[in-house]
């Protein structure tokens, strides 16, 4: 039944995508909160069939902790989900994605669309570093930066690895940083089209202030996430050991 519904549900999660892709194209010549409106309303039907067809329950923890106006969002990255399903917490949301994304047909205009900022991730060092400073002047725009610290999707209990990206962004644009933990991993794995029932958990913890030493940052940074993460991966984990057995091969696999 897991694998049925999972097909189901692929199926028809890329064929809502196609459509809004279609459905999309005037906002193409309209503000970027049109295309921004579209993309919340494919996080939400998402969500719809991940519940009705996978009975994967999404529960957020912690939303009145969001702080407002321009801010760094630094949040686990287990599984493609988070990518979609976060956007809609923030009015103004920035991604940093791989240039090769930027070039695909239609969905790459999209992204233009949306500014996102791409990376060239064989563009060597002054490449990163142009692109941290474009996300940290976007920042201070006012827009709401949505990073992954480990820089690729990690598999729950794998060991974690931060980059310094992070903290030169937080530095140079002077906000908050939000720190985001989750266990979408056990739900939503990689390199599988299988879909697992469950409670997929996102927890929104409590701000850092602007200003603090990097090594401070990056310490709280990691402590706060890895600390909420564990928790909230092991009650998956119980939950799904007690409904079907748990996630074959999650447990400590290496990150790509």
């Amino acid at each position: 039944m897991i694998f049925l519904r999972s097909l189901i549900f692929n199926v028809l999660f890329y064929l809502v995508l196609v459509v809004l892709c279609i459905v999309a194209l005037p906002t193409l010549l309209l503000p970027r909160g049109a295309l921004m409106a579209l993309e919340a309303a494919w996080a939400h039907t998402s969500l719809f069939l991940m519940r009705v067809i996978c009975n994967i329950r999404i529960e957020f923890r912690g939303v009145e902790k969001i702080p407002a106006g321009p801010l760094v969002v630094a949040s686990k990255h287990q599984s493609f989900w988070e990518t979609f399903a976060l956007v809609r917490f923030f009015e103004h949301p920035l991604f940093i994605l791989k240039r090769e994304l930027m070039m695909i047909p239609v969905f790459g205009w999209y992204l233009k669309k949306a500014g996102m900022i791409s990376v060239e991730r064989g563009g060597g060092p002054r490449s990163l570093i142009k692109t941290l400073k474009a996300a940290a002047a976007e920042v201070k725009r006012g827009r709401q930066l949505v990073i992954f610290p480990e820089g690729t999707r990690t598999a729950p209990g794998a060991v974690p690895n931060y980059k310094a990206g992070v903290a030169q962004i937080y530095a140079e644009s002077g906000v908050p940083c939000l720190p985001i933990a989750l266990n979408s991993g056990l739900f939503w794995p990689r390199r599988t089209f299988m879909r697992y029932p469950g409670t997929l958990v996102v927890e929104f913890l409590d701000p850092l202030p602007p200003g603090l030493p990097r090594d401070e940052f990056m310490t709280r940074l990691r402590d706060q996430i890895e600390t909420a993460t564990t928790r909230i991966v092991d009650a998956g984990r119980a939950e799904q050991a007690k409904s079907f057995g748990g996630v074959p091969g999650s447990k400590g696999e290496a990150s790509t």
